[in-house]
C-alpha cells in the first residue's frame, strides 16, 4: 500500500498564517478523498505533548539539519511539504512534493526579515531543482518562479478553496461597527495596511476593521482601526459577512485566500494589482494600483457609490468562487501523487 506523508509542522507555528490554513484544509480534503489503496499520515517536528507522528528533532534543529542537506526522510513513499520546510531531496525510490506559495522573497524582500528572505530564496531555489514536483497556487506564481528560480522540477498550478466552516455564521460577541472596511491576514509590511489606513481617511463614514495576528515588522494603524487579532472560523464568518467591503491592498500575494472567501460569501472586494490577486478575482473585484492610497480610496468609494454595479460584481464573484474548492485541490494532488509513485514491483 503506497503511503503519503504530509508535513504538518506549520500547524504548530506561533503564527500559522495562510500556510497554516492551507495545511489544515488540504489535510482534511486529502483525508476525505483518501483512495482505498493508499495510507495518509501527518508528521511534524518534535513538540512536547504533540499527538500523532513526530520526527526526533525539534523544529529549529530539524530546520538546520535539512538546511545543511541531511536526509532525515520522514517516512512514506510520497512526502508533501506544504511549505519549504522539507527534506533536502527525495529519498531514493521516493518522491518529494513541495508547495511554494509565493515569490515574495525575490520580488519584495524588504517586507521580510533579512534572514527570512535569504532562507526562503535558498529553499525555493533548492526545491525547484531537487523536488519531484512543485505545487503553486496560481499561474502568476508559476510565471514568477520561472523567472526567479527556474529549475527542472515540474510545476503544477493547484488553487485553494473556501473552508466549509465559513459557510455557517452564528452569533458573535465581537463589537463591530455598523459599516466597515475589512482587512484579513497577518499584520506585516507586505499586506499594504499602511496604504489602506491612509486611504481610509478619504472614506470617513466607514471604520477599518483588521482581523489577523501580528506578524513581523511594525505596521502603524492609527486610531481609527479596530484590531481584532486572530479569529476562529465562526468569528471570521461573522466579520466577513457583515463587512461593507473587503480590502486586500497587498504588495504581493501568492493566492489571496481571504479574497476568495469574501467572493464566496457575497462580500464586495477591492484588491491591489498584485498579479495573483488579479488572477483569482478574475475581474470581479475593483483593482487599485499597489502603494497608491488615492487609487485605493477611489475604489472603495466606487463600491459604496455604485450599488447596482457592486451587486453585479458580487454575483459574478460568487460564481467564480465556485470554481475553486479544497476537494478539487485534493483530487488534483491525488492525481499527481499517483503519477509520482513508484511501485516496488515495477
Amino acid at each position: 500500500m503506497p503511503a503519503l506523508v504530509v508535513l504538518t509542522e506549520q500547524l504548530f507555528a506561533p503564527v500559522p498564517g495562510g500556510t497554516g490554513r492551507y495545511t489544515a484544509e488540504l489535510m482534511a480534503a486529502l483525508r476525505r478523498s483518501l483512495p482505498a489503496d493508499w495510507s495518509l499520515s501527518g508528521v511534524s517536528a518534535y513538540h512536547r505533548g504533540t499527538p500523532g507522528r513526530v520526527l526526533p528533532l525539534p523544529r529549529k534543529a530539524l530546520t538546520l539539519a535539512w538546511e545543511r542537506g541531511l536526509p532525515l526522510w520522514p517516512g512514506g513513499d510520497i512526502v508533501h511539504a506544504p511549505t519549504p520546510f522539507a527534506p533536502p531531496r527525495p529519498r531514493r525510490g521516493r518522491a518529494l512534493v513541495v508547495t511554494i506559495h509565493d515569490t515574495v522573497p525575490f520580488t519584495h524582500p524588504e517586507t521580510l526579515t533579512p534572514r527570512g528572505a535569504q532562507w526562503h530564496r535558498a529553499m525555493i531555489k533548492r526545491y525547484t531543482t531537487t523536488a519531484s514536483a512543485v505545487v503553486v497556487p496560481t499561474k502568476a506564481v508559476a510565471a514568477e518562479l520561472a523567472q526567479y528560480a527556474p529549475g527542472p522540477a515540474p510545476v503544477h498550478v493547484i488553487g485553494h478553496g473556501v473552508s466549509s466552516a465559513l459557510q455557517d455564521a452564528g452569533e458573535s460577541s465581537l463589537a463591530l461597527p455598523d459599516k466597515y472596511v475589512l482587512a484579513v491576514g497577518t499584520r506585516e509590511p507586505r499586506k499594504g495596511l499602511d496604504v489602506l489606513v491612509e486611504a481610509m481617511s478619504k472614506v470617513p463614514e466607514l471604520r477599518l476593521v483588521i482581523a489577523g495576528p501580528a506578524g513581523w515588522g511594525a505596521v502603524e494603524l492609527g486610531d481609527r482601526a479596530i484590531v481584532l487579532g486572530r479569529l476562529s472560523d465562526r468569528e471570521l464568518a461573522v466579520v466577513l459577512r457583515r463587512a461593507a467591503v473587503l480590502a486586500v491592498p497587498s504588495l504581493a500575494e501568492g493566492f489571496g485566500l481571504p479574497l476568495l472567501e469574501a467572493m464566496a460569501l457575497g462580500v464586495p472586494v477591492v484588491h491591489s494589482d498584485a498579479p495573483a490577486l488579479v488572477e483569482v478575482a478574475g475581474g470581479t473585484g475593483l483593482t487599485a494600483r499597489r502603494g497608491d492610497p488615492e487609487a485605493l480610496a477611489a475604489a472603495l468609494r466606487r463600491v459604496l457609490d455604485e450599488p447596482a454595479e457592486t451587486a453585479e460584481r458580487v454575483q459574478r464573484a460568487r460564481q467564480r468562487a465556485q470554481t475553486y474548492s479544497w476537494d478539487a485541490a485534493a483530487a488534483a494532488l491525488w492525481s499527481l501523487y499517483r503519477s509520482l509513485y513508484r511501485s516496488p514491483t515495477r
